[in-house]
């Protein structure tokens, strides 16, 4: 099981996350590629740290959306949020480019992942968007329970996807994230991050906020930069997952 994590959304003089810390305890870094946060000098720096560390580098484009970090849904013509999001990939890979490194997949942040979970449209127009850029970038999408659903359509556009889950999240009952405006949407103890994380790593299923338990399976499980718990899941989980992965290759 893979640890990705979203990094790069400082901006200028607003620092957020913990990149430095975090980097050495994730395989995938999602970095944020200017319009919902970040910006060149942290982009660089950010980009840096991945390949110190050789750490997978995602681009993570948003809605231009600094003021909401990107978690306000914008309504938008397809063909718009197509060139949006083409322009947040040409922006980090030109950055990349100056360090050697490459782009390895996508990841919608925010108010797009949601709304791509949501509206075939949108998910479509990003397969399109990404299809065009570089047929051979997976899209990273959320592990749910129809996931069929969302990998036929990929198919079609000829993109690989990439499921995660979220580690720091509730769920609910029908796969998906709780949202944010409920209580108990963000999970706030380190014990019961574990505890999911390991659930969906060997179990592949989740309890859902109701109590039900939830069958998904997953690529990878998600740490959000932003959280004030980042630094000490990334560890914690690193530790827990290579434990576990030795187990197994052990019977």
């Amino acid at each position: 099981m893979l640890i990705n994590c979203d990094m790069g959304e400082s901006y200028g003089t607003w620092k957020i996350g913990h990149d430095q810390t975090i980097m050495p305890f994730v395989d995938m870094a999602n970095i944020a590629c200017g319009m919902h946060a970040s910006d060149p000098s942290v982009m660089l720096k950010t980009v840096r740290y991945a390949k110190q560390n050789k750490v997978q580098i995602g681009a993570h484009p948003g809605y231009p959306d600094l003021q909401g970090f990107g978690r306000r849904y914008i309504e938008m013509p397809v063909e718009e949020l197509k060139a949006y999001v083409i322009y947040q990939l040409g922006a980090l890979n030109g950055i990349c480019q100056s360090e050697g490194v490459a782009i390895s997949y996508v990841k919608p942040h925010g108010a797009l992942y949601n709304a791509m979970m949501k509206k075939d449209e949108i998910y479509i127009a990003l397969l399109e968007a990404i299809a065009s850029y570089d047929i051979n970038l997976p899209l990273m999408i959320m592990a749910v329970p129809d996931h069929l659903h969302y990998s036929k359509l990929a198919e079609q556009y000829g993109v690989k996807l990439i499921f995660e889950a979220f580690v720091d999240r509730a769920y609910l009952s029908n796969g998906r994230l709780t949202p944010r405006t409920l209580p108990g949407a963000c999970h706030e103890d380190l014990e019961v991050i574990c505890a999911q994380a390991m659930q969906l790593t060997a179990d592949n299923s989740v309890t859902s906020i109701e109590g039900q338990e939830v069958k998904i399976k997953a690529d990878t499980l998600c740490i959000h930069g932003d959280g004030k718990l980042a630094a000490d899941i990334a560890k914690t989980l690193r530790a827990k997952i290579t434990e576990y992965t030795e187990s197994v290759a052990c019977k």
